[in-house]
């Protein structure tokens, strides 16, 4: 697991709705970008999708909102690698302040595909092997990680 932001950013004031703070569609906004920030890590900015004819699909987001987050705050996207497989990613973000309180976290099931034929296909080698690069949860699994939505009954 890593604190290490692979993103950072802060609260536009387009992104600020009538609470005065970041609306919810803007988080979603934050960690797509992070997302792009993650394909650049692994060598799949726009020069290495065009080489590879390889990009990446979001499948499934789980985002959990913890603290608001204010015009012109600053803001970090660190990403942990949950899982992976040779198409997949299972990734948690985490959104933190200036301070390093969790704002906001983001898991997400991403895929691979192969751009010509529209459909899952493995990573490219070179890609393999920035994934495994990344900051992995090994046995610090997340609290945030693989949460379930539910009321809880007593």
């Amino acid at each position: 697991m890593s604190d290490d932001p692979l993103f950072n950013t802060r609260v536009e004031d387009a992104w600020v709705d009538y609470n005065g703070h970041m609306n919810d569609a803007e988080y979603a906004r934050v960690f797509s970008l992070a997302v792009e920030a993650l394909m650049e890590c692994i060598g799949l900015d726009e020069a290495g999708r065009a080489e590879h004819g390889y990009t990446i699909y979001t499948l499934e987001t789980h985002l959990c909102y913890r603290q608001q987050a204010h015009r012109g705050e600053a803001l970090a996207i660190a990403v942990t690698l949950l899982d992976s497989d040779a198409k997949r990613l299972h990734v948690l973000f985490t959104l933190t302040n200036a301070d390093g309180d969790t704002l906001a976290t983001s898991e997400q099931m991403l895929m691979g595909i192969d751009v010509a034929g529209a459909r899952p296909a493995p990573f490219p080698e070179a890609v393999t092997a920035k994934v495994a690069t990344l900051p992995a949860a090994g046995n610090e699994w997340p609290s945030a990680a693989g949460r379930r939505i539910g009321i809880r009954r007593g």
